[in-house]
This record gives C-alpha cells, structure tokens and sequence, in this order.
C-alpha cells in the first residue's frame, strides 16, 4: 500500500492531480460549513435531532452534514445526478437528443449543458421547498427578501459543487461528482464508529461483521468480469499487412458500478421536496418513505435494479461494438460478424447484468434490514449502513484503478491484484 503510494507521488502529473483533488475536496468541507445568510443553525440542528433514520437524515448524510447546518452546500450535488437521471431517461424517448448522444464529443457538450441548465431549475425548486418547511419551523426568517436571498445562495452552492465536480473529473483524480459524495459519506464515519464502540454487545459483535462482509462482497463481484474471447485475421492497411492475434473483450458483472444507487438515492429523495410544497403528505411520506420503512427500501431496490439496466445499455452498445469488430477484421470465435455477434453479446451482457443487478440491491438493502431489526444505533447504521458502505468502497475501486491505469502508463507495478 505504501510503496504504491510512494510512485504515485513520485510521478510529477499524478501529484498534481492528487493534489488538486485533495485541495477541491477540502474547499467542498469549508463550505459545507459555512451557514446560509440570516438562518439560525442552532434552530435547524434541533430540528434535525433524532430524524437520523428519516428521509431527511439520509439526504443529510449525502451532503455531508451540511442540510442540518443548512450551509451553502446544504443541497449536496443530488440536483445534478437528478438532472443526469431525467436527461438520460428523455435520451432514450425524445429523437433529438437522442440524436445528439450519437453525435459524439460535440453531442454530449450539448446534453451536458441542458443537464447544467435543468440543475438549476431543479435546485432552486428543491431550495425553496427546504426554505419552506424550515420557516414553518421558526429556523428562517419571514422576510421574503431574505428567504428569496437563501433559496439564491443554496442555488448558487450546488453550481459551484457540480463545477467543483466537473474540474475534478478534467485535472484530478477519479469521477468529481461520485468523489464529492464519497467525501459526504466519509464525514459521517467517526460519528457512527463512535456510536458503535458506545453501542450494545450485540451491535459490537456483529456490526463489524457486516461492513466486512459488505466490503468483501462489494470488491469480489466489482472486479469480476467474462472475458469474450476475440480473434483478429490478418489484413492490408495501406501496403502493410497486419498481424491477427487472439485478445478478450472483459465485459463485467457490474458495469455500471454504484451509480444506480445513487441514483436510486437521488430519486427517492423527491418526495421530501414535494412534501415540504405539501404539509398534509409529509406523515403520509415520513411513515412510507423513511429510510427504515420497508416501503423505500423496496422501492430502492427495485429503482436499483431498473438503473442498473438502463446505464449498463448506455455504457455497452452490443451493435456498435459488433460494427467494431467487424471494421477492424476481428470476431468471437463459433460467432458470425455482424447481428449475429451483437446478439450474442447482448445475450451475455443480459445474463451478467442480472446477478449485478441484484447484487447491488441486495448489498443497499439488507445490511439496513439486518440493523434495523437488530436495534443498531441511527448513527451506526446512517453511516456505515449498506448503501454507504457501497458508495464508498465503489467509488474508492473505481478510483484506484484510474490511478492504475495512469502509473501503469508510465511503467509503474499496479497495486490491484
């Protein structure tokens, strides 16, 4: 572990990016706790005690504590991935941008910035709803020039977070949006670790047995992958002639890694908006949409399952792969070229989506049953619960093998084995 940290840090470029990555990250920190204009934090953090297994303890979580201290982060990065959701659902049913998506490079600038566009629209809407239900509670003032003045500022927060993200994908290390709510999470690690050492003997003998059985899981099923194999036939290109040769085609069982959970994550967090529009439905949402009632978890793992389809078939094209391989003179061996090659991988792409599928709904979910019904603290289970434990450790994969690949382009030993 150390020595590859040592050549990372070794590698000019790569410290750079680790670097810029960490100074990014801890701007984020500053700002989350930095209070919104004219709002009384005491008054929101009362609010705020004991909803721990609320759907507001939740989205409190995924911004990092920064919704209870109600700061100029408190909205978190959640309207971007919403907006990400919506853009990429109205892909798949308006020509247009489908048409753009096929474009290339220039398509999906486009398709970024309508998502840019409908996060505003949707962070404001969601500012005003928490603006709302917190002044029906004495922690903001009615002033509407001031309340007009904090829905700004929340709005203005989540721009900065979502281009936070974006100079972090382009110069840093890692996805900047899924890093941004891995340092959410991680931030609420010491309070559940010190809920567990202070916890009962049954939450202290079994608790640690789950985050690693968790943990374990997570990593064996995130580096599986069916390798296809693939033969390429000798051609002419120009006046040379190339050499064919055997390679595989990795295709793995979880394509899409954690970002239908957060996903699931960010649509389920919806409710709570158009509750705090509606006080008459926030007992009826409170009761059924609680992260602890089995109506949400439910749906939770259902709304994985579904994202997990739907971005495996953004990620992986079976056609436009088939159309590849065929272009450049290569095929699976026993398949024929073209349509009958892109059956085949979409035979298997299906068959291994599956047991991807469930296995993130099943690593959401049951670690939260198993503590719910165990009488596990909200603190141990909010920040070491199952959907924690896999955001953090997808994304910590996921960034490690960037990094691998960067210092295995430079000639570096990798570290994942």
């Amino acid at each position: 572990m150390l020595s590859w940290l040592a050549n990372a840090w070794r590698v000019p470029e790569l410290r750079r990016r680790l670097l810029f990555t960490a100074a990014i990250l801890a701007a984020y920190r500053l700002g989350s706790w930095m209070p919104a204009p004219g709002v009384d934090s005491a008054q929101i953090q009362n609010f705020f005690n004991g909803r721990g297994g609320s759907l507001l303890g939740l989205l409190n979580l995924f911004s990092g504590s920064a919704l209870s201290r109600f700061s100029i982060f408190a909205l978190g990065i959640m309207p971007y991935v919403t907006a990400s959701i919506i853009l990429q659902l109205l892909t798949v049913v308006i020509p247009t941008l489908e048409q753009l998506q096929k474009e290339g490079e220039s398509g999906y600038a486009k398709i970024n910035q309508y998502t840019r566009y409908l996060t505003v629209v949707l962070a404001a809407a969601q500012a005003t709803g928490y603006a709302y239900l917190f002044h029906t509670q004495g922690a903001l003032p009615a002033n509407p020039g001031r309340l007009v003045l904090i829905v700004v500022t929340l709005t203005a927060g989540t721009v900065l977070l979502m281009w936070l993200g974006e100079l972090i994908t382009k110069r840093g290390i890692g996805n900047g949006i899924s890093l941004l709510i891995f340092a959410s999470i991680l931030t609420s690690a010491p309070q559940g670790i010190n809920a567990w050492i202070n916890g009962g003997a049954t939450e202290k003998l079994f608790f640690p047995l789950i985050a690693i059985g968790v943990v374990v899981a997570v990593v064996f099923v995130q580096e599986g992958q069916r390798r296809i194999p693939i033969q390429y036939a000798k051609r002419m290109v120009g006046r040379r002639q190339t050499q064919g040769g055997a390679t595989y085609m990795p295709l793995r069982v979880n394509m899409a890694g954690v970002i239908p959970v957060i996903f699931a994550a960010a649509l389920l967090a919806l409710p709570q908006t158009v509750s705090s529009f509606a006080p008459n439905t926030q007992t009826f949402i409170n009761a059924n949409f609680s992260p602890a009632s089995w109506t949400y978890l439910l749906v939770e793992a259902l709304l994985i399952i579904v994202f997990t389809y739907f971005y495996t078939a953004v990620q992986f094209n079976p056609v436009d792969q088939a159309d590849n391989l065929r272009k450049y003179g290569g095929y699976i061996p026993g398949i024929r070229p073209g349509p009958p090659t892109a059956q085949y991988l979409n035979r298997v792409l299906t068959r291994l989506t599956l047991p991807g599928s469930l296995f993130l709904a099943s690593v959401a979910v049951l670690p939260s049953v198993f503590i719910n019904n165990f009488g596990f603290s909200q603190a141990t289970s909010r920040a070491l619960g199952g959907t924690s434990v896999l955001i953090v450790v997808g994304v910590a994969l996921d960034t490690m093998r960037q990094m691998e690949s960067q210092m295995m382009m430079r000639s570096y030993e990798g570290f994942l084995r």
